[in-house]
């Protein structure tokens, strides 16, 4: 299994996976979801990395913002493990799209100290 990026700070990993649709949610019976395919592939990554089952390794779901006005920005717990879904604005300066992946960064491994 191939990882889009794996981000580790001591004993902490932080799982990503990239995403690009059209339609960042799907429709199902009238509400907007998260593709479920997309979940599964995110768990069972993080659960095969987390063979000790410690929780220190996270999870998330980035998608490429589109023209929607609805664009995931959640966290959860799926069996002792964070997974998240968030959404990258790559229609801007590259000075911004890096502050947005510091921040994402900061908020899974905290302060993080140049050497």
């Amino acid at each position: 299994m191939q990882t889009d990026i794996t981000l580790r700070k001591g004993e902490k990993v932080l799982i990503i996976d990239t995403k690009y649709y059209t339609h960042t949610l799907q429709v199902q019976y009238n509400s907007k979801t998260l593709h479920s395919n997309n979940l599964y592939q995110i768990f069972t990554y993080v659960k095969n990395r987390d063979v000790g089952n410690t929780g220190n390794v996270a999870g998330m779901l980035l998608y490429a913002k589109t023209e929607e006005t609805i664009t995931p920005d959640c966290d959860f717990q799926m069996s002792g493990n964070k997974i998240s879904v968030k959404t990258l604005d790559l229609n801007i300066a590259f000075v911004d799209i890096a502050a947005q992946l510091d921040k994402i960064a900061l908020s899974h491994f905290g302060e993080v100290k140049e050497v």
